[in-house]
């Protein structure tokens, strides 16, 4: 699929949140065209209940300005599968598509955000509780969204990302046919 504007395609995922009280779930929706982080819930159980408060938070804030069907990708949870999040998904003309065998590399985008919300902002960091952990995710949500720069959309912030159209060219690490060679030897 060749994404050329926002609101294509989203990819949602679950992640734990470590706190002394036990773990919260950070659920997130990220538009895979610009990287934007459009919905986002931190709840304290793994109920469906946080993948909604995202979905809802998410369809909220879309413009609705491409003539496209958004997709909503994610993992075959039974969050995602749940009744109500099916019928939001339904009322706003978004089309499911879900992982076939739940490998996380069927949804390495989503993955990917993950890893960035928990490992470059304060990796290894136990909240005390909570509350705590939610005010200070929703600082790095906008922190993630309107400051770092990704290397895969031209090195746009993903808020200025958001606010394109077209092709966006992708800055990765240009590997020589030699450096490829050495790369597969040690693996």
């Amino acid at each position: 699929m060749v994404i050329t504007s926002p609101e294509q395609l989203w990819v949602s995922d679950i992640t734990y949140i470590r706190t002394l009280e036990g773990f919260s779930y950070l659920s997130l929706i990220t538009d895979a065209y610009s990287r934007k982080i459009v919905g986002y819930a931190l709840y304290p159980t793994l109920e469906a209940t946080g993948c909604i408060e995202a979905l809802k938070m998410a369809v909220n804030g879309r413009r609705n300005l491409t003539p496209f069907i958004l997709i909503h990708h994610s993992d075959r949870g039974i969050q995602y599968c749940s009744y109500e999040y099916i019928e939001i998904l339904m009322k706003a003309n978004i089309a499911i598509s879900m992982t076939q065998s739940g490998s996380p590399y069927e949804n390495a985008l989503a993955e990917r955000v993950n890893g960035i919300i928990k490992n470059e902002f304060f990796p290894k960091k136990v909240y005390q509780n909570h509350k705590e952990a939610k005010k200070t995710i929703g600082r790095i949500i906008l922190t993630y969204n309107a400051k770092r720069p990704h290397s895969s959309i031209d090195f746009l912030t993903p808020e200025i990302a958001h606010n394109h159209e077209g092709l966006i060219r992708k800055r990765w690490k240009q590997y020589s046919k030699r450096e490829k060679m050495k790369e597969q030897i040690l693996v």
